[in-house]
């Protein structure tokens, strides 16, 4: 096989090109491979293809064999006259072209090439990927993550994705492994995946950005404040790059182990213009959690454990609400069709240990929250972004962290866990849901404490940045 290369309104690209069509033509082993390239990319081009293959070559066409049979580079053979001498002292054939002809060639070369590569720019922006960026893309989570987000079940088999991961310089080489691996995994529906570690060029055209960021708590006892600090000062970073970068409406999922309705608020108090229903906190891995530890005391199937709600701080103190729990497919004295539910409460008879063991063991639930890798966090950030796009099952509860408005009484400018249903790529408040007054006694306490966080995190900003505070309480 000769592979034949040139700039695209080169004459000697045409003279050369001619010769090779008529050997391909007339000999049943001889093969040619024509690519042209536009004037004005064409030096970087054969700059790269030379310093690549470690060859001698500054003008248009270049011609190599491709040795197929042996394996390994090309054998250079040179430009169009090295072509020429080579099939004459071959094939004994050689061209005669005159000049004016290669000059038409070259022109019509030149033409086609451009119709070519506009067309190939039409068929480009008919594919328009949903572009999602991953930060501390280093995670395990994301590498559990990536997976579920290139399988379809989560924005439908017609529609491509591209993945950015955004990670510091020191995770480069994590970042290059993760994008190595998921190319070999040839998913269909990728469109593309890169790793970023240059916070300038961070959430272009987002349409989904996914926060990984965790505050490391110490083992040594630390302020309250220091925390907060780190929280801050990360968001202060984000936000207004979204606000830049990102598409309006793009949709923003924080997840993680520390403070994550914090990161919420601090996103949208940072970044006013980021519409505040398209910012939510994931519950999802403590409903897991607390649906597991319900099943493994009823010996079932944690699956059919359905409307465990997470009230308030997701990350701190929160409330893990039965009351409108319901158990599917559980094997009893009573039976139903697979659709029929029975409340959880009743079916658990040791009432006991719902309220001396349960509801208040949840360092327990937060510890089986903190020991996971990967799995169970990312499960829970696939299953909220499938919702967000296709619904949630019809009745269902989510619980996630949202904006209050003032739902079941508790004070707006909150981020607060409470639950949810998604419908026609939305979500809304189930405030139809009744909550006895010992549940809005406690959800008054939990927004207290989210109160208190909100106000020392704001203060630590005024006494970083006085200017940005004035913005903020403006």
């Amino acid at each position: 096989i000769a592979a034949f290369v040139g700039k695209a309104n080169c004459p000697h690209y045409a003279k050369a090109e001619l010769l090779a069509d008529y050997l391909q033509a007339n000999l049943p082993d001889f093969r040619v491979h024509k690519i042209t390239q536009h004037p004005d990319k064409w030096e970087q081009w054969l700059h790269d293809i030379c310093e690549m293959n470690k060859w001698e070559h500054r003008q248009s066409p270049i011609i190599w064999r491709e040795l197929l049979d042996r394996g390994g580079k090309g054998l250079l053979l040179g430009g169009v006259n090295e072509f020429l001498e080579y099939a004459q002292h071959y094939y004994g054939i050689t061209s005669v072209m005159l000049t004016e002809e290669m000059l038409d060639i070259a022109e019509e070369n030149l033409q086609a090439h451009t119709e070519s590569e506009k067309e190939e720019e039409e068929t480009k922006s008919l594919i328009k990927p949903l572009q999602i960026w991953i930060t501390s893309a280093s995670s395990p989570i994301c590498y559990q993550l990536i997976p579920l987000l290139a399988n379809g079940e989560m924005f439908g088999m017609t529609t491509e994705i591209s993945i950015h991961l955004l990670d510091t310089d020191q995770f480069k080489e994590v970042l290059c492994g993760i994008v190595m691996e998921t190319e070999d995994m040839a998913f269909p529906l990728l469109h593309s995946i890169s790793e970023h570690t240059e916070i300038d060029e961070a959430f272009i055209k987002a349409d989904i950005i996914i926060v990984l960021d965790d505050v490391l708590l110490n083992c040594e006892a630390q302020p309250l404040e220091n925390y907060l600090r780190e929280v801050g000062e990360i968001c202060q970073v984000y936000a207004p790059l979204i606000e830049k970068n990102a598409k309006s409406e793009v949709r923003i999922i924080l997840s993680g182990k520390t403070f994550v309705n914090l990161k919420a608020m601090m996103i949208m108090t940072y970044g006013p213009s980021i519409k505040p229903e398209n910012v939510i906190a994931i519950a999802t891995p403590w409903e897991s959690a607390a649906k597991a530890v319900l099943a493994r005391k009823l010996n079932t199937n944690a699956a059919g454990v359905k409307d465990v709600i997470v009230w308030g701080n997701i990350t701190g103190c929160k409330y893990i609400d039965l009351s409108h729990a319901k158990l599917y497919g559980y094997d009893c004295a009573i039976w139903g069709p697979a659709d029929f539910p029975r409340p959880l409460l009743n079916m658990i008879y040791d009432s006991k240990w719902i309220h001396s063991e349960f509801l208040s063991a949840q360092s327990s639930l937060n510890s089986l929250v903190y020991q996971c890798v990967g799995m169970l966090p990312a499960h829970a950030i696939a299953t909220v972004l499938k919702y967000w796009y296709h619904g949630s099952p019809p009745g269902e509860v989510v619980s996630v962290g949202i904006l209050s408005e003032g739902q079941f009484c508790v004070p707006e400018g909150i981020v607060f866990s409470m639950p949810v249903r998604f419908q026609n790529g939305n979500w809304e408040v189930m405030t139809e849901l009744d909550i006895n007054e010992t549940t809005q006694e406690v959800l008054g306490n939990l927004a207290h404490e989210l109160i208190q966080e909100k106000l020392i995190a704001l203060k630590e900003i005024e006494e970083m940045h006085p200017y940005e505070a004035d913005k903020i309480t403006s």
